[in-house]
């Protein structure tokens, strides 16, 4: 797959990494002996420099911001000193959830749109997955993307993998922790999210923010992938579309020590 060219500047995406965690109590954080998740060690780097490395390498990405439950912790990472400097890279203080998180940055950011959210644990990403994903969500027309791995796509390369799946008619996805917004109207998925995110203890108040016929026709996998996306934007009023990524790394982050052991087996470390 060829590099994909540079966009104009006021094309390219404002990349969003949400870094914020559960601090020291989170396995990850214990397994990796670190006191946020995202400075866990993955083949001798931090996920979170190789996180913001993929995203400065893509002629895709313009500014990139980094929301932290503390801002300051970006002056650890030596090699992202030139980034800081030129202005490209910034920090801001996390919220209490994602959703809100993301609220609170766009109103921060200066002409955010389009803007590319990802996480501070996805360890493995890669400038051709950025590449790959921006291309698809300008050219798809929707007004938000998600990046989503078939599980054929995962288990061929790593069988052992395991992941949670949405399932489909058609084939079961992983998420890859991409998304993007392509314009203000793209924030009505967000406080979509945000709102169940207040319900998440309250599963039946989910159920009604989708309908029940959407509910409904996922559960029996009546939808295809293209269908449910159909649906959903019909429900929310506006484009939501699907990015199929054809790399199997792309559904792999680190929620578990385990995804951390994966992780540096892929990369060639220690273990």
């Amino acid at each position: 797959m060829s590099p994909a060219p540079a966009l104009p500047e006021d094309r390219r995406f404002t990349a969003l990494v949400l870094a914020a965690d559960r601090g020291v109590g989170d396995p990850v954080s214990r397994a990796a002996g670190v006191d946020h998740k995202c400075l866990a060690m993955v083949a001798g780097t931090p996920m979170l420099e190789r996180v913001i490395g993929a995203l400065a390498e893509s002629p895709q990405i313009g500014a990139i911001a980094v929301c932290l439950a503390d801002p300051l912790l970006l002056d650890r990472f030596d090699g992202l000193a030139a980034l800081r400097r030129s202005g490209r890279l910034s920090a801001l203080p996390a919220a209490a959830t994602p959703s809100q998180s993301v609220l609170q940055a766009l109103d921060a950011l200066d002409r955010p749109f389009p803007v590319l959210i990802t996480t501070g644990d996805h360890a493995l990403l890669s400038r051709a997955m950025v590449d790959h994903f921006c291309a698809e969500s300008l050219s798809g027309g929707a007004a938000v993307t998600a990046g989503l791995t078939a599980s054929g796509t995962l288990l061929a390369r790593y069988p052992a993998s395991r992941r949670t799946y949405l399932r489909f008619r058609d084939e079961r996805y992983s998420g890859s922790n991409l998304f993007a917004l392509l314009g203000t109207e793209g924030l009505e998925a967000v406080r979509l999210w945000r709102r169940v995110e207040q319900h998440r203890k309250q599963p039946w108040r989910i159920a009604a923010l989708f309908g029940p016929i959407l509910l409904l026709g996922y559960l029996l996998r009546r939808f295809s992938l293209d269908e449910a996306m159909a649906r959903v934007s019909r429900r929310l009023g506006i484009a939501v579309s699907a990015v199929k990524m054809p790399f199997a790394e792309a559904a792999i982050d680190v929620d578990k020590p385990e995804d951390l052991d994966l992780v540096e087996q892929i990369l060639g470390g220690p273990g």
